[in-house]
């Protein structure tokens, strides 16, 4: 009996283990099949999966090909320098501007301070005549295109050194002035007209500059031109025909705009090189009245005021 309920509960036993063997096998068959399918999904390891850049590296929103970076920095750099120039070049060109502007209109204002206002205070209208015969008044002074310059001097030929000093600093400005383009009408004017006729004046300054224009005429002619100008001369009293004599008279240059008025006056302490310095600079200052008017209305109407 015994060894039959054993082979019995054996037999049972093997039943169950193998039916316990039949279900575990298709548990294991699946999950090597799943194991077999993930290992072929996975990168060979020679393949290395690529690398993130730091984010410190990659510029936002910005193209990840690096030549198009450096070509488009490169770009930005150039234009920055080239603004840059640009901004240079126009500011140094505008203060260069407006400092000679200032320094014009300064020289402007000094000329329109010595202009006569009301009566005359230095200037008017006279008559005399040149060494050819010809009439010479105030109307000469101005010039129709209004861009020369005078410049008077009052002397005598009989003088013995102040006047051919001065005649000779006036030859050298006059050069000094031509090269440096400034148009300049030089006039001598007598204050001895009774030995001075248009004869003697006319070989008397041949020996200086040949653009000094002689002017003499009757004694009331030149009185008249002489307090004009606030010219002092005095000739000594009773003086006899043919005795020698000398004229005490003031020793200036005057200089006269190109529309005739009185700009001002150069004395003998200044060389021919200052002397011809400050004729350039009002030269460069000058402005007609008409174009004067259409400035002051103008854009920059403010610094003319």
């Amino acid at each position: 009996m015994l060894s039959r309920v054993n082979l019995r509960s054996s037999s049972v036993c093997r039943k169950g283990f193998s039916s316990r063997i039949l279900s575990i096998q298709p548990y294991r068959s699946f999950n090597y099949s799943f194991r077999s399918f993930q290992e072929q999904q996975k990168p060979s390891s020679s393949e290395d999966p690529p690398k993130k850049r730091p984010l410190s590296r990659v510029a936002i929103g910005g193209n990840s090909d690096s030549n198009k970076k450096e070509g488009f920095g490169m770009a930005v750099e150039f234009a920055t320098w080239k603004a840059v120039l640009v901004l240079l070049v126009f500011g140094g060109a505008g203060t260069y501007y407006f400092q000679q502007e200032k320094e014009r209109l300064r020289q402007q204002r000094e000329m329109e301070a010595n202009k006569p206002i009301g009566t005359p205070l230095i200037g008017g209208h006279f008559t005399l005549e040149d060494t050819k015969g010809n009439k010479f008044t105030h109307e000469n002074l101005v010039d129709p295109n209004l861009k020369r310059f005078s410049i008077l001097y009052f002397g005598f030929t009989h003088c013995p050194d102040v006047c051919p000093e001065e005649l000779d600093k006036l030859g050298e400005m006059l050069d000094k002035l031509e090269r440096d383009g400034v148009p300049m009408q030089p006039v001598f004017i007598t204050c001895d007209p009774a030995r001075d006729t248009p004869a003697v004046l006319d070989a008397y300054l041949a020996d200086f500059h040949p653009g000094i224009i002689g002017l003499t005429g009757t004694y009331e002619q030149v009185k008249n031109c002489c307090k004009k100008f606030r010219v002092y001369f005095s000739t000594p009293p009773n003086v006899k025909p043919g005795q020698d004599y000398l004229v005490d008279h003031s020793i200036f240059f005057y200089l006269i705009d190109p529309e005739g008025n009185f700009v001002d006056v150069i004395g003998r302490e200044a060389g021919a090189d200052e002397g011809a310095l400050k004729i350039s600079k009002y030269a460069k200052a000058f402005i007609p009245e008409k174009e004067r008017i259409e400035k002051k209305e103008g854009f920059l109407g403010f610094l003319y005021k």
